[in-house]
């Protein structure tokens, strides 16, 4: 596990804690900033496991290069589909959270 990997899972945990407050709260500019560093989060572990694959990758022997080539591309568009699918859902759940404020501030 290196450095980007353990960073990453620290910020997805930090962020989820920080949504949870920013809801108990009613903060939800808190809440907006835990989920954005949750998918920061997500991406930073995506990209330590792309590089430990890749380092795994150059170590094992009858390797390839056009090998890992086409593994870091494979894995480079599961990241960018994650990435992706997650800016997806946090803009949805924030549309969801501004259609509860407005809908709270005409009742």
């Amino acid at each position: 596990m290196n450095k980007q990997t353990v960073e990453g899972k620290f910020d997805q945990v930090a962020g989820k804690i920080k949504e949870k407050v920013g809801d108990v709260i009613g903060n939800e500019k808190m809440a907006n900033a835990g989920v954005a560093d949750q998918i920061k989060g997500a991406a930073k572990e995506t990209w330590g496991r792309t590089k430990e694959a890749a380092e795994t990758g150059r170590v094992k022997a009858g390797m390839e290069q056009e090998s890992l080539k086409e593994r870091a591309e494979a894995t480079a568009r599961d990241l960018r589909e994650k990435v992706t699918t997650a800016a997806q859902n946090t803009k949805d759940k924030i549309a969801e959270k501004v259609d509860q404020v407005k809908h709270d501030n005409q009742a």
